[in-house]
């Protein structure tokens, strides 16, 4: 007998829907050498602690192996560091340029052995690099402690660098600690979020200056580790260049890869997304996840909007979630840009939950 088919009067059909594209971890850090384990052919090498590297050739005095210990030693610890080869024929620049077209994940970078000229050209590389990126660079310039004309902290000032973090230590590559910290404390997990004010850098010496030199240190942006009342070793401030926490680049970073990514996830998984209201209301919906996890891990907080008024947001309002998307209507679109295909403009607000890192406290006496 012949077994005719079910699909006449039942057919189903299964529609895998696409695989969204891989989120930026934002926690990987790359440290650039010379030491030379790496070949040029393979650039970047990826581990997961200092012991592969040692099996690879590194040798436990090389800068290298030193840096990265620094960075593994770190509480909560990175998950991995990348390696990076700075070729003896080419300039740092080209190295770390050369490290990006190898490897697209490392978010921040340290240089060892670089100093003042190579942190200057590799930083203005780094401000416009794509993926965006960070800088971390260590200077033992004394010049940086007397605030004396031309050192690298007010020379990065006055370039108003956003993606650069320097800190003056006498320990080489000390910054890598402090790196190491802010890619393994950035899970992006409820309640994470983060500054890098008054953290310890395991492994590294604090710094012995005086009041004048510290705020010299500091007025120009730069950062250092200190003791205070000979019992706190603190990281003091964790500021950019340009004076900047680095917490808000970071977190600024991720939430614009997310956004980004969600629209193109969405642009990609359906038929089309239709030129109408209905349409933007749903590019919205893909990207309002975004802004929920920046406010579970306390990156942004309900407030009062204090900035320009903007569509249906005027200026005091409060943004209950910490965030407002809103987009300009259909109808106001002009034809050239429906004729291209274009969605009206989005906008979205947000309100920082920011964060508290210096207090006064007053106590009054009556007797």
């Amino acid at each position: 007998m012949a077994v005719l088919s079910l699909n006449d009067v039942v057919k189903v059909i299964i529609n895998l829907s696409p695989k969204s594209a891989a989120r930026s971890g934002f926690n990987l850090g790359l440290i650039v050498g010379k030491s030379g384990v790496i070949s040029a052919e393979t650039r970047v090498k990826i581990y997961s602690g200092i012991e592969a590297m040692a099996e690879d050739g590194f040798e436990n005095d090389s800068p290298e192996y030193k840096a990265a210990s620094l960075y593994f030693q770190q509480k909560p610890r990175p998950d991995k560091v990348a390696i990076g080869l700075w070729g003896a024929e080419e300039t740092v620049l080209q190295a770390v340029q050369a490290c990006r077209a190898a490897n697209r994940e490392w978010y921040a970078v340290t240089i060892c052995g670089a100093v003042k000229e190579d942190i200057i050209s590799v930083s203005e590389y780094i401000e416009v690099a794509t993926p965006s990126s960070v800088l971390f660079y260590t200077t033992s310039d004394a010049d940086v402690m007397t605030n004396t004309e031309g050192n690298i902290f007010k020379t990065l000032k006055a370039l108003n660098r956003l993606r650069t973090l320097g800190q003056y230590s006498k320990t080489p590559d000390a910054v890598t600690a402090i790196m190491g910290y802010a890619l393994g404390a950035n899970t992006g997990l409820a309640n994470s979020a983060y500054t890098l004010a008054y953290k310890k850098e395991i492994g590294v010496m604090v710094d012995n200056v005086d009041e004048t030199q510290l705020q010299n240190i500091k007025s120009n942006n730069g950062n250092i580790y200190i003791n205070r009342g000979a019992t706190y070793d603190l990281f003091e401030q964790g500021v950019m260049a340009n004076g900047v926490p680095f917490d808000e680049v970071i977190n600024l970073d991720v939430l614009a890869n997310g956004v980004q990514l969600s629209i193109m996830d969405l642009l990609v998984s359906r038929p089309k997304i239709p030129q109408t209201d209905e349409g933007v209301t749903s590019i919205i919906g893909a990207i309002t996840p975004d802004f929920e996890s920046a406010v579970n891990k306390g990156f942004i907080a309900p407030g009062v909007w204090s900035g320009p008024s903007m569509i249906e947001l005027t200026t005091g309002d409060t943004l209950t979630r910490g965030y407002l998307i809103q987009s300009e209507p259909i109808a106001a679109q002009s034809k050239a840009d429906r004729d291209a295909r274009k969605s009206p403009p989005l906008y979205a607000a947000i309100k920082l939950a920011g964060a508290i890192e210096h207090v006064v406290f007053q106590i009054d006496v009556d007797r």
